[in-house]
């Protein structure tokens, strides 16, 4: 589904329309976002780790790296928006290109790095009121002697100023970020971020190029250091059948070509944990019955990124629009009530 600007955004190299985007909606946010959406229905609030969403739809980070644009991309309709990923220092990322769009198969391939202007930056411009929760992402600078501390750090900061906070080992365009998601190494990375973040609910991102050990493995750890929820999951490293001319790009996939991997990898979770711990599905999320979907099959929120690239910004709406549709076809008279239930 296309949009009355889609022409001229992607007439423009495509992180330069990003950037135009976060920019619009920056200002958007400025003026008191002017005839914002919303849709009001309480089958679609719910309860995650001790937060009240709105409704169970979030924005994925990745959007809006330096928290410059919170309230236009609430006002979209989100009843959530992750900000990130942050690093303790601003860092610029990789060279570009590092973000392509591949129109054909409604996907994107990214290898940004990390960039962004550092946490302390994005936390100053954070707002104060804001109509839906907050989530900040943090990871750990490219050149960090102690990646761990770098997460400390971060945990600690955003802690202050977040709803939640969210601790990304799932990328796969910094070298060896991924070794955090296995083993010592990430027991480690949980128990002192866990003790970093105090009170404030932590989560968990982890990538969904993991096989059955190591699903296993993040089940407990993160059951045995009292996580909040767990984020299933970033883009991915493989690459199932495509027929963009950019589908040989390095970097992470994102978008509908995700979609079955992101599903299974939430159902191997899904018994992995054994419903002991909020999951959040993303991945090729794009309409109304896909996110209804993910949370029959488990998922207590999803979120999307890439999906918007293509079908805009009246996606959020129609999305819940369409789940609010297909919780009432079934009888449900909350989430709440549908997670697992398929």
């Amino acid at each position: 589904m296309s949009f009355p600007i889609r022409p001229a955004l992607f007439a423009l190299d495509a992180e330069r329309a990003h950037r135009l985007t976060i920019r619009g909606l920056a200002l958007w946010g400025r003026m008191g976002a002017p005839g914002g959406r919303s849709i009001s229905d309480s089958r679609l609030a719910t309860r995650v780790a001790g937060l009240d969403f709105a409704n169970p739809l979030g924005l994925a980070a990745g959007v809006d790296k330096d928290g410059e644009a919170v309230t236009g991309l609430h006002a979209l309709g989100f009843g959530s928006v992750e900000v990130g990923t942050l690093t303790p220092l601003p860092q610029p990322g990789n060279p570009r290109p590092r973000l392509f769009r591949l129109v054909e198969d409604e996907a994107v391939i990214n290898r940004m790095g990390f960039n962004n202007g550092g946490l302390d930056a994005a936390l100053k411009r954070l707002p104060t009121r804001r109509s839906g929760v907050l989530g900040l992402n943090v990871g750990a600078n490219k050149d960090a002697a102690d990646r761990i501390a770098d997460y400390v750090a971060g945990v600690s900061a955003a802690a202050q100023a977040a709803d939640y906070v969210t601790i990304n080992v799932s990328s796969p365009n910094t070298p060896g970020l991924r070794d955090l998601q296995h083993g010592s190494a990430l027991r480690d990375l949980l128990a002192a971020t866990r003790a970093a973040a105090g009170t404030r609910p932590l989560f968990l991102k982890v990538a969904p190029d993991l096989d059955h050990a190591a699903i296993d493995d993040i089940a407990a750890a993160i059951i045995d250091h009292r996580l909040d929820a767990l984020i299933i999951g970033n883009t991915t490293i493989s690459r199932p059948p495509l027929t963009s001319p950019n589908a040989g790009e390095a970097g992470g996939l994102s978008g509908a070509p995700l979609a079955s991997l992101a599903r299974q990898k939430l159902a191997e979770f899904r018994t992995a944990t054994g419903g002991a711990i909020p999951l959040i599905a993303v991945g090729g999320i794009g309409s109304g019955a896909e996110a209804y979907a993910r949370i029959r099959a488990g998922a207590s929120l999803v979120q999307l990124y890439s999906a918007m690239v293509y079908a805009g910004p009246g996606l959020p709406i129609r999305i819940l629009k369409d789940l609010a549709t297909l919780l009432r076809r079934d009888g449900y008279g909350s989430i709440t009530e549908a997670v697992g239930a398929g």
